[in-house]
C-alpha cells in the first residue's frame, strides 16, 4: 500500500467526518470507499461508452437496426414474463 496526501477544504473535511460517523466507519475508510466507488463508476461509464460505440459501428457497417417501438414492446413482454420472439434487425428506412 502506498501513501497519498490530499488536502481537503475545512468544510469538506467536516462533512466527510460527519458522514463517516453516520456510516459507522472512520474518515479514512469513508474516503477510501468514496474513491473506490468513484473509480468503479468511471470504469462502468467507460465500458458503457465502448459498448455504445461498438453497437453504433455495427449499425453503420450493416445499416441494420431494430426500431425502438418494436424493441420496447419486446422488452415489455419479456419483463411481464411472456414468451416472445426477439425482433429481427433490418435495414434502416431512409
Amino acid at each position: 500500500m502506498s501513501t497519498t496526501t490530499i488536502r481537503l477544504p475545512e468544510n469538506l473535511k467536516t462533512r466527510v467526518a460527519a458522514a463517516a460517523k453516520r456510516a459507522g466507519t472512520t474518515t479514512h475508510g469513508f474516503i477510501l470507499d468514496a474513491i473506490a466507488e468513484k473509480a468503479e463508476q468511471e470504469e462502468r461509464r467507460t465500458a458503457f461508452d465502448a459498448e455504445a460505440e461498438d453497437r453504433y459501428a455495427r449499425i453503420v457497417a450493416t445499416g441494420k437496426t431494430i426500431p425502438w417501438q418494436e424493441m420496447r414492446g419486446y422488452l415489455e413482454e419479456r419483463i411481464a414474463g411472456k414468451d416472445t420472439k426477439r425482433p429481427v434487425a433490418r435495414k434502416l428506412a431512409r
